[in-house]
């Protein structure tokens, strides 16, 4: 669905998930048997993909390996590994996940056709459309992996509605998918912002700040929380600018940008080592790469986009 706003890397997915329809196993019966259908294949969190042209035309960059889906309905041997993404227009798209040691592209049933490759290495590279697709996929394939059982009653529960909720067959709870919330904020104070940096990142790297949003909190009051333990920094004022879907394993990111009382924070030497402050032409050095010994998260990153957004406002 297209719409009016910033889309970051792994936003702006374009299929209609036909979520009406989920509940009609029948229907969800025949998209799969359909001919047209296609499908994509996960392998322990890496998507299926083949070489392509970048968006600029120059070789280098990588597409979904469609598959028919049909082939991966037979492969799957059962509903628990399958998913249905949604529709393109009309033709049905579903999803595989592939577990275990086995490369199911090495001397496997999908040999040939493609390789398995991080989705973080190639979200620059492949299609944003597709980035999107994959990261529902990835999402959906962690989320169903990591909750096989009721947390009512503790059995086994079983996939429906084309892989989008899990039922516990002895006490009927149903079990949907999950999506941390996260803030993640750019501190400005004036013509400076704010950046932080952890001890396990690389050196040089400085980032907006970030923490997840607690039961019974508003959006607001976690940015202002989070500032005010991370750095020290009390908010005055908290404006919004845009989400992003996070599959590492299936969080959304909300950027904000947040004006702050004064410079007088401090880092809290657990969440963050250090702080610094950045004019708006350090911070677009710093998203150029032209910031010597210091360089903010590749684009791929919300913090990225919150950072260049506020360097050119002015």
């Amino acid at each position: 669905m297209a719409l009016d706003s910033f889309l970051n890397i792994f936003a702006g997915n374009p299929l209609d998930r036909a979520s009406d329809r989920r509940s009609d196993p029948d229907w969800i019966s025949a998209q799969l048997a359909s001919p047209e259908a296609l499908g994509l294949a996960m392998w322990n969190g890496q998507p299926f993909v083949e070489p392509a042209p970048d968006a600029d035309g120059r070789n280098g960059g990588v597409q979904i390996a469609y598959l028919p889906a049909k082939l991966l309905g037979e492969l799957s041997e059962g509903p628990e590994r399958l998913l249905f993404l949604g529709l393109w227009k009309e033709t049905p798209v579903f999803a595989m996940d592939f577990e275990g040691t086995a490369n199911p592209a090495d001397g496997g049933p999908l040999q040939g056709m493609g390789k398995f490759e991080d989705l973080r290495g190639i979200a620059l590279r492949v299609p944003a459309t597709e980035a999107a697709i994959l990261a529902t996929a990835k999402s959906m394939f962690e989320w169903r992996r990591k909750h096989p059982y009721c947390s009512v009653c503790g059995q086994k529960t079983e996939v429906r509605e084309g892989g989008w909720k899990r039922q516990c067959p002895a006490c009927q709870t149903e079990h949907f998918p999950r999506t941390d919330p996260v803030v993640i904020m750019l501190a400005v104070h004036g013509e400076r912002c704010l950046l932080g940096r952890q001890e396990r990142w690389p050196p040089g790297m400085f980032s907006a700040l970030a923490g997840f949003l607690e039961p019974g909190e508003s959006i607001e009051e976690a940015c202002a929380r989070e500032l005010n333990e991370e750095a020290g920094l009390h908010a005055l004022k908290v404006r919004y600018h845009s989400t992003q879907p996070w599959p590492y394993p299936s969080s959304l990111m909300i950027g904000l940008i947040a004006e702050v009382e004064d410079e007088e924070g401090a880092p809290d030497q657990t969440e963050l080592s250090e702080i610094r402050w950045f004019t708006r032409a350090e911070a677009r050095d710093l998203i150029a790469g032209k910031l010597d010994g210091t360089f903010a998260p590749q684009r791929l990153a919300i913090a990225h986009q919150l950072i260049k957004a506020w360097a050119e406002e002015g």
